[in-house]
């Protein structure tokens, strides 16, 4: 577990479990997406794919650790 994580207070753990691209982004994600499906995506366009990509990635796993802190801390209960 990232120990940064294990150091904030609890509203903050709170808060990372809710992390979501900001709405700008994810329409812009989805945007591209859909034109990569379609095979319409141009070379400026993967790379700009590749690097949303990338922060959703990190956002969801930074999201799932917070998550797993916030269980851990008895603020939220687990999954499933």
């Amino acid at each position: 577990m990232d120990s940064t994580l294990a150091d904030l207070p609890d509203d903050k753990v709170l808060e990372l479990t809710n992390l979501e691209l900001p709405p700008e982004e994810d329409r812009r994600l989805s945007d591209l997406l859909y034109k990569q499906q379609a095979g319409q995506l141009e070379p400026k366009e993967r790379e700009e794919l590749s690097q949303l990509m990338q922060l959703y990635q990190e956002g969801l796993l930074r999201k799932a650790q917070a998550l797993s802190e916030a269980v851990k801390r008895g603020l939220r209960k687990p999954l499933g």
